[in-house]
């Protein structure tokens, strides 16, 4: 049963009042639940971001280093707000240079196309949107790629009292992504009408993503003695957050990832 929540401390609610049993959400998100004593477990990989997450910004700015006392719109706390200080590090910046406007993706990609906010970190369809309406990409994840993998967990204690259903959420995921591959068009119609949006929309979104089969999570998941990538990424999402001082407790990669399920 999909529940569609957009911002990030709604879904947080939902799943620790037991009102989801999991979510699909950014790994950095999982790290931060996990950090926050909301003890969640990845099972599943969905993409990577590439190109499909990025900072809008009005015509005039051409460097982060433009950004100095500009007015950038992301979720505090978010995988907005993780690219939003990858970037700002590349252009010799802080958090500090610049006057934060704190709103979910969506809100920001559609306050910049309103002429509200002089920059945004947010995602498709709203990059492609915002630069049409005021403006330009100034970076994405194309330039700043691995930082963003969504991915899928479930609450521990679901994990442990129903891993049939677990295990049958992962088959039928890998089972969904063969289809896709075999099926494009069909596929792409379902899941276009399920997002509510047209097809090109669709489509268009897609570009900015590479997405994973059942045997790219198996690879990326590894195995117990050769642990994969997925593991590194994690561990850097906790780095990253832990300089920033923005995670109460230190979680370990492996409390976050659990290949049991591949």
């Amino acid at each position: 049963e999909l529940s569609i929540v957009e911002g990030l401390g709604e879904r947080k609610q939902a799943l620790a009042s037991g009102k989801i049993d999991g979510m699909a959400t950014a790994l950095d998100v999982q790290v931060s639940l996990a950090a926050s004593e909301i003890p969640v477990q990845v099972v599943w990989l969905l993409d990577d971001s590439y190109g499909g997450d990025g900072i809008l910004v009005k015509k005039g700015i051409n460097s982060v280093k433009d950004l100095k006392g500009k007015q950038v719109a992301f979720e505090v706390g978010s995988t907005s707000h993780m690219l939003a200080l990858q970037a700002l590090k590349q252009g010799g910046l802080t958090e500090k240079d610049v006057q934060v406007v704190q709103m979910s993706a969506g809100d920001a990609g559609a306050a910049f196309a309103a002429g509200k906010v002089d920059a945004a970190v947010t995602w498709e369809p709203w990059l492609s949107k915002g630069a049409q309406a005021n403006g330009k990409v100034l970076l994405t994840t194309k330039d700043l790629s691995g930082i963003i993998v969504d991915t899928v967990s479930f609450k521990e204690d679901v994990i442990k009292n129903r891993p049939k259903d677990v295990k049958a959420f992962v088959k039928a995921m890998g089972e969904a992504m063969t289809y896709w591959k075999e099926h494009e068009k069909e596929a792409n119609e379902i899941m276009a009408k399920g997002l509510n949006i047209d097809v090109k929309e669709f489509e268009g979104t897609v570009t900015g993503l590479k997405f994973f089969s059942k045997e790219d999570n198996e690879k990326l998941f590894g195995t117990e003695s050769a642990k994969g990538s997925i593991y590194q990424s994690t561990e850097n999402a906790i780095s990253f957050y832990k300089d920033q001082k923005l995670l109460k407790t230190e979680p370990k990669a492996e409390d976050v990832i659990n290949p049991s399920f591949q």
